[in-house]
């Protein structure tokens, strides 16, 4: 058993049955009262963020969980199959941990996954991918109408913004928590 002390960025708590991730935590010592531990919190597995206050020295329970990097292989219809590159064996995951994720997934692309007692919690992919366009109307250099960006359809087949310079077949650059345009690249 843990005490709120334990707490930090990324430690997996398990509250009334159910796993949450530490977001944000700050330990608070008011001039008047006990100190008390102010944290928020995500649920594993419906992304709902909540803030919750822990009294200094309370009891709780932490939750064990296992990051490992995964190469990306295939799609089996809802479900995506991932290989452990150091023993080789292979993982499916369903899509709904997958979630947005999928959006920016190539074959043979390594991600980190979770598993908390053998079962897949969540998936992280890097900061960003790099991806190709694969359709994009030519933009028109007078048109300001839509703040100087239109729409693309990236090689996985996810639509962004990116700006009227941008053209057919260019490969760019891709946050993968927002979905963002974050640039150019140049091979």
């Amino acid at each position: 058993m843990a005490t709120t002390s334990d707490i930090k960025n990324g430690t997996v708590l398990k509250l009334e049955g159910n796993l949450w991730n530490v977001i944000e935590f700050q330990h608070v010592k008011p001039g008047k009262g006990g100190a008390f531990v102010r944290t928020k919190l995500r649920n594993i597995l419906s992304g709902k963020v909540v803030d919750k206050t822990f009294n200094a020295g309370a009891k709780i329970e932490t939750a064990t969980v296992d990051r490992r990097d995964y190469q990306y292989l295939y799609k089996d219809g809802e479900d995506y199959v991932f290989m452990d590159t150091t023993d080789y064996d292979q993982l499916t995951v369903s899509g709904t941990v997958v979630g947005d994720a999928a959006n920016f997934m190539l074959e043979n692309q390594m991600a980190t996954i979770a598993m908390n007692e053998g079962a897949p919690l969540y998936l992280e992919l890097p900061a960003s991918v790099v991806l190709e366009i694969t359709y994009t109307e030519p933009g028109l250099q007078g048109d300001r109408s839509s703040a100087g960006t239109k729409p693309a359809t990236l090689e996985t087949g996810y639509e962004i913004q990116v700006p009227l310079f941008v053209e057919q077949n260019t490969r760019v650059k891709v946050d993968t928590r927002t979905g963002d345009y974050l640039g150019r690249v140049s091979e």
